[in-house]
């Protein structure tokens, strides 16, 4: 649960009780509703925002890519010469 072994729930149990005594199903109830409102706030925006379900088709991307790639020279750079050698018998 939560990724807690054993020992961290009972520790954080014990706290729990300590700090909330009486009130502490109270206290889980409230935490309870507010994550359910939480909950319901995120599927609330998900679906206003209409995130489409199938990622966008590679033949669009790339007939996009083709006419942006049209705009622009295929980018060189100059050829690496050595230099000529120079007569060392002088």
């Amino acid at each position: 649960m939560f990724g807690l072994g054993a020992t961290e729930f009972v520790i954080v149990a014990v706290v729990a009780v300590l700090l909330f005594g009486k009130n502490l199903p109270e206290v889980a109830k409230s935490l309870g509703a507010s994550y359910k409102q939480f909950r319901e706030g995120l599927n609330d925006i998900q679906r206003s925002i209409e995130i489409p379900d199938t990622p966008r088709s590679s033949t669009s991307y790339s007939s996009y890519h083709d006419e942006v790639a049209d705009d622009y020279e295929q980018p060189t750079a100059p050829k690496f010469e050595l230099p000529a050698e120079e007569n060392a018998s002088e």
